[in-house]
């Protein structure tokens, strides 16, 4: 980052620290925390009640029932979708306490980039889920169905099935709303489309290992099929840099 970018962080923290003090931010998180919270539970609350029309909809790429190994397997996973779901129902109200908290360290012409970030951001999350389900999910669920079948009896397990479903709708997602971040962020003057472009090597690295997280799985296809995306938001993130 050139010295410019430097002093301009340095005088939004200045001026962040001069209106509160430490025990004002963290009072500040603590309250954005506890509204989160809320946030995510009523969600969850919500969708629990749909959770198991939720399921369904899970199993279809797969096309069968799935395998239930313990007595409480079961349960922990119609929790765990229900959480998913909840998460994903409270994302705006997640996405404006974050933007919440960093909007006083701003200056008023900076402001209203955060007031529409709420809804891109939600939009992004969104269109990023549909890009996991309809199509990435149907060639990794049948490239993994169709491998070596006459040597292997598919009869997935839950356990193994439905956290592969919703970490990679889930996780694709979020990282549907990098190019929005990057944008928010060299607005704020706090990245430049230099040193992105400087730093592809490191964004490599960081796309594979944040691939190899999303994909509980060791093949290389799964593996690409988030690769390739998030290669495109980086390079669309840098585009928005610039024209930030």
């Amino acid at each position: 980052m050139t010295s410019n970018t430097s002093s301009s962080v340095d005088e939004k923290m200045e001026r962040l620290a001069g209106q509160m003090t430490l025990l004002e931010h963290l009072e500040e998180v603590k309250d954005r925390l506890i509204r989160a919270s809320i946030a995510v539970l009523a969600g969850t609350i919500i969708a629990s009640i749909f959770t198991p029309q939720i399921l369904e909809i899970l199993i279809q790429p797969y096309g069968h029932k799935l395998q239930v190994l313990g007595p409480t397997e079961g349960i922990s996973i119609y929790f765990r979708v229900a959480l998913t779901a909840g998460l994903i129902l409270a994302m705006p109200v997640l996405i404006y306490q974050l933007l919440m908290f960093i909007l006083p360290g701003l200056e008023d012409n900076e402001k209203r980039y955060i007031f529409w970030g709420v809804p891109s951001a939600t939009l992004l999350f969104l269109i990023g889920v549909a890009f996991a389900w309809f199509i990435l999910l149907p060639a990794a669920i049948g490239f993994l169905s169709s491998w070596q079948t006459d040597v292997f009896l598919q009869e997935w397990q839950s356990q193994k099935y439905i956290p592969f479903i919703t970490s990679l709708v889930f996780w694709i997602g979020v990282s549907f709303e990098t190019p929005l971040i990057i944008f928010i962020m060299a607005k704020l003057n706090l990245v430049t489309p230099q040193f992105l472009l400087k730093q592809w090597r490191f964004a490599v690295v960081i796309i594979a290992i944040a691939a190899a997280m999303i994909t509980p799985t060791v093949d290389p296809f799964n593996m690409a099929l988030v690769m390739l995306p998030l290669f495109a938001l980086y390079a669309i993130s840098i585009l928005l840099a610039y024209l930030a």
